[in-house]
């Protein structure tokens, strides 16, 4: 039986009209009632268009943000901040590494920070190196060094090096060729099969959740629209948004395209 690891209890976020989320105006409700359950070992998907709301819902679960209402228990416990047991890689995390600073310097700082003695911190970061399928020559470089790839990888390094449970993936495969894409997705893959870290997968490529996630979410405006196994999305979808957002992939629309379509029609 599968062991429930985090559950999303009616969740809802509005970004206020005097924070920096949004323009001075009023409220925006982002996300509306939001709720469900991720399982140990799960591979979990969340897709839907941009602006939808895919990426405050990361932050929520991740506790960069904390919602207007409804909570999110991890482990049996409701989540507080602070806990670094779930992780999150940011879109833009490659771009956010000190491009000054050596790598091996600042995996040596993620693995000091998850309790590693001095004596382990030369072998564990190693394994780690390996994990992500890093040379270990990288290790005295500099971030402005490095490919593009290169630093995400690091960026995922630093992330596994504290030891996680839960991997969030914000947009992990955006403005990627289609090799690095499948280097990526085999990587993730291989993390979450040996070493055994929950993911979920925020993403507008359907393509790759086909290949990737045990479940999927799919969320319109803020809500829930549709959920169940991939096979089931895929297969047989449910939700009038849920088949648009098939036939757009298999079209190729692009976000602009979607947008324009949504303003003329409903999927209620």
């Amino acid at each position: 039986m599968n062991r429930e690891l985090i559950k999303v209890e009616r969740l809802s976020f509005t970004a206020k009209s005097d924070e920096s989320l949004i323009k001075k105006g009023k409220d925006v409700e982002i996300l509306k009632d939001i709720s469900f359950a991720v399982n140990k070992g799960e591979v979990i998907g969340i897709c839907g268009e941009s602006g939808g709301g895919k990426s405050t819902l990361a932050k929520l679960i991740a506790g960069v943000l904390q919602p207007t209402s409804g909570k999110i228990v991890f482990n049996g416990e409701r989540k507080q901040n602070g806990i670094s047991k779930i992780q999150i890689l940011f879109q833009n995390s490659s771009d956010l590494l000190n491009p000054y600073r050596k790598v091996g310097d600042i995996i040596t700082e993620a693995l000091k920070l998850s309790g590693k003695s001095a004596n382990d911190l030369g072998q564990s970061k190693k394994e780690i190196f390996q994990t992500v399928g890093l040379n270990f020559d990288l290790e005295s470089r500099r971030g402005y060094e490095l490919s593009g790839g290169e630093r995400q990888r690091v960026a995922l390094a630093r992330l596994l090096a504290v030891n996680p449970v839960v991997l969030i993936l914000d947009e992990p495969f955006s403005a990627q060729d289609v090799t690095s894409q499948l280097n990526l997705l085999n990587l993730l893959k291989k993390i979450n099969k040996e070493y055994g870290i929950t993911l979920i997968c925020i993403t507008h490529d359907l393509k790759i959740l086909r290949k990737f996630a045990d479940r999927i979410l799919v969320i319109e405006n803020g809500k829930i629209a549709e959920t169940g196994t991939t096979e089931d999305v895929f297969n047989n979808p449910k939700h009038p948004y849920t088949k648009f957002l098939l036939e757009a992939e298999e079209y190729s629309l692009t976000s602009e395209e979607i947008h324009s379509f949504k303003k003329n029609n409903s999927f209620q």
